[in-house]
């Protein structure tokens, strides 16, 4: 047998490889614990969902002193640029207003109020930030100008984000395992002792004298979509990892971990119509379709199905993707003319894109497969004369250039489809991660079904319940998984020091 581990037992065993895990095994090695890492995927699939994102961050900050000081290697160039601000009080209202008053206010300003110091102890760690120039912002009068709250994204993307991680944890001691599928917890009336994992085909048990669970929610597992979140959601595309199956929550329930939260949301984005069932780290980033608040977007019937500019795309783009799943066949057409195309984001431009074309909007409609086509001309149309054309259009803000007499408005951006050619893009639903998770306390440590807390058991990352409902800011995740991250890694070394401190008293006291 091969035996997974050097010593017998840890103080703290980390189950998860991504953004979350690796901050909550940094800051427990932080405070002297021994930890070991265990990521279920392989070396070349690490870092769960984090590795598929852009590495954007959203935190609070004051102004440009706080971009300089997170990201110090700016030129004088790129520092002239109009950073703005946002505010923990800004920060508040957006996590209360798109989650309609549910996040849990106690996990809620600890996600705020630690935001910004995390940004910086996770520079400490090695981690790189820079601006978004090309995709959180505009250029204005020469000017870059940052909107939408998540203005600093980690050097090289998700990928970057999760390799200078992994490179700190190995630069500081903590083991790390890949291939290593934890199966269950250790536990006892005493609380958690260890975990059970399967590492390269043998299962086996390690002892510890504290857990962390953050390993990612159940999006990547079909059956508990249409468990929790509703018929069809089996058929949603993934957009990230595959290992993501809910493991840590059914381990975390099977010894009385309190589920909380919204267990029948997710954050699910328009997604390429023919992507892959799940996320392929060389591909995934081609295929988000987030510019629709420039277009207008139609069903199977040809016709409008919510309003693509109720608000800024980061704080719609995370629940849209549930409205096109629930439409017929399960995908929608954006729809754009000339006028806007060089405001679409980059992906819009990859091979990897359902995109038809059309110097008539009759043209259009005939390329757009499973639409009906009398009914999206008849869309276009009375769309078009719908538009509120004396309000100038300005991508940069909430411009209020709206429509009026329609029963399904566009609030901003309504931009009449009628300047040749025409594009259409073809999107589906992609889920990203399910909102439902567990009970913690405000040191992120578990909580059971009695209101109590679970000795030895620590959660961060997408396994926190309570912080999204319904829908959440762009760029949160990431933060909320340092964050909590961090605090679990922390409390977890503290416990086990007590726990260690107890034993050595209880032997002595047996030797006396």
């Amino acid at each position: 047998m091969k035996k997974l581990m050097k010593k017998s037992q840890f103080d703290v065993v980390v189950v998860g490889g991504g953004n979350a895990a690796l901050c909550a095994a940094l800051s427990a090695r932080e405070q002297g614990a021994s930890v070991l890492l265990l990521e279920r995927a392989p070396k070349a699939e690490r870092g769960g969902n984090s590795s598929y994102t852009e590495g954007l961050m959203r935190f609070a900050y004051e102004g440009s002193d706080d971009i300089r000081a997170l990201s110090p290697d700016l030129t004088p160039e790129e520092m002239d640029s109009d950073f703005g601000s946002y505010t923990e009080d800004l920060f508040f209202d957006d996590m209360a207003r798109v989650t309609h008053n549910r996040t849990d206010p106690d996990l809620c300003e600890i996600l705020v109020r630690q935001s910004n110091e995390t940004m910086h102890w996770m520079v400490k760690q090695g981690v790189k930030f820079y601006p978004q120039f090309g995709r959180q912002s505009f250029k204005v009068d020469g000017r870059f100008k940052f909107w939408g709250g998540a203005t600093l994204a980690a050097w090289g993307g998700g990928q970057g984000l999760v390799d200078s991680l992994y490179l700190a944890a190995e630069k500081k001691g903590i083991e790390i395992r890949y291939n290593a599928w934890v199966r269950d917890l250790i536990s006892s009336d005493a609380g958690v002792e260890g975990v059970v994992v399967k590492f390269d085909g043998v299962t086996e048990e390690v002892a510890a004298k504290s857990v962390v669970l953050a390993c990612g929610g159940f999006e990547a597992n079909s059956e508990w979509r249409s468990k929790y979140l509703g018929p069809g959601w089996d058929l949603a595309k993934v957009r990230g990892s595959k290992f993501n199956t809910g493991d840590g929550l059914e381990m975390a329930l099977k010894i009385g971990a309190q589920p909380k939260g919204n267990w029948s949301g997710c954050h699910a984005v328009g997604w390429e119509r023919y992507a892959e069932d799940f996320g392929d780290l060389a591909v995934t980033g081609d295929y988000e379709r987030d510019s629709y608040p420039w277009s207008i977007m139609v069903n199977a019937t040809g016709k409008r199905f919510l309003d693509e500019g109720a608000d800024i795309r980061n704080y719609t783009y995370a629940k849209y993707g549930r409205v096109i799943l629930e439409q017929p066949g399960q995908f929608a057409w954006q729809v754009f003319d000339s006028t806007v195309v060089h405001l679409l984001r980059p992906e819009y431009s990859t091979r990897r894109v359902t995109r038809v074309t059309g110097n008539t909007l009759e043209e259009l409609a005939d390329k757009m497969d499973d639409v009906n086509r009398d009914e999206f001309l008849k869309t276009v149309r009375e769309f078009n004369a719908a538009v509120t054309r004396d309000v100038p259009f300005d991508p940069t803000v909430k411009d209020g250039r709206k429509t009026e007499g329609l029963p399904l408005p566009k609030s901003n951006w309504a931009n009449p489809i009628e300047v040749a050619p025409f594009e259409a893009y073809a999107v589906t639903c992609g889920i990203t991660f399910t909102f439902g998770g567990l009970g913690i306390s405000t040191d992120a440590q578990a909580i059971d079904t009695n209101q109590s807390p679970i000795p030895g058991l620590y959660v961060a990352g997408e396994l926190v319940g309570g912080l999204f409902y319904f829908n959440y800011p762009g760029a949160t995740g990431l933060m909320s998984g340092a964050v909590f991250g961090r605090i679990a890694g922390r409390s977890a070394a503290e416990a086990a020091r007590v726990q260690a401190s107890s034993n050595i008293h209880t032997a002595a006291s047996a030797g006396a």
